[in-house]
């Protein structure tokens, strides 16, 4: 886990699928006024990776609780991307319920395939969803990771051969990329759980906005679409240029509508 002391109210950001709080270390540097934390779901990054467990979104949405709890804060501005995006779904859902034991000031959602069906699912991952999911797991490498990773981000800003190695050796520690078939399980769960998912979207009556990279393969302008029309009154934030990982490609472009929403949180 990272944080910061900082001005208020503090930021806090959840990455997605396949990697970690890393993706988010340009948009804190642009940021260095602000209160953050950010930390490693389990199963990703630097944080424990047990071989046999069920790695469900409703826990993660659990241990973001247990972070915030740990800290010692009653409010937060969410920052979500991809599969974070739906562990704050299960928060929105939580926040209605009147069981969040914090207070959601204003929510931002990047790229992340919350309604599935909409989705461009990559080869891998819908290798990884299959029965032959734990062999393909077992038989992933850096060369084929690169080469997947890579088709995620947009022609104007690609994926650098140092950023790739740093993303492939956060997912091989401690054997993640050995898990992969059970890091996917959060794609079942999106239709297991897509009424109260996409309910909560529409019903949460907090500030919510979204950023989108509109050369995104995967989380596409159809996500977009799915989403804007479960909450048509979100404010978006088109990025032109942009694929799936714009806190990766040009935080530049994400940084004043951080400031902007925590600003709002105050």
């Amino acid at each position: 886990m990272r944080t910061a002391a900082g001005a208020g109210p503090p930021l806090l950001f959840l990455h997605g699928y396949p990697s970690s709080s890393y993706d988010w270390r340009h948009l804190l540097e642009l940021l260095p006024e602000q209160e953050f934390a950010c930390f490693d779901f389990l199963g990703f990054g630097l944080s424990e990776k047990p071989r046999d467990h069920v790695y469900s979104l409703l826990e993660q949405a659990d241990l973001v609780e247990g972070i915030v709890r740990l800290l010692d804060i009653d409010r937060v501005v969410l920052v979500a991307h991809d599969m974070g995006t739906s562990v704050t779904t299960e928060l929105l859902a939580r926040d209605i319920e009147g069981r969040l034991p914090f207070r959601l000031l204003s929510v931002l959602l990047l790229n992340g395939s919350m309604v599935l069906e909409r989705a461009s699912l990559t080869t891998s991952q819908k290798l990884l969803r299959s029965r032959l999911g734990p062999l393909a797991a077992k038989l992933s490498n850096e060369r084929s990771f690169r080469a997947q990773f890579g088709r995620l981000f947009s022609p104007s800003h690609p994926l650098t051969p140092e950023e790739a190695a740093d993303q492939w050796a956060l997912l091989a520690y401690g054997g993640g990329n050995r898990i992969l078939h059970r890091l996917t399980h959060y794609l079942h769960e999106r239709v297991t759980y897509a009424d109260r998912w996409h309910g909560a979207l529409r019903d949460w009556d907090g500030e919510l906005e979204l950023a989108w990279g509109m050369l995104d393969p995967v989380s596409t302008e159809a996500v977009l679409s799915a989403v804007r029309a479960l909450r048509p009154r979100a404010p978006v934030t088109r990025l032109a240029e942009l694929g799936h990982y714009p806190q990766l490609e040009a935080a530049g472009a994400l940084a004043p509508i951080v400031a902007r929403l925590a600003g709002i949180g105050r």
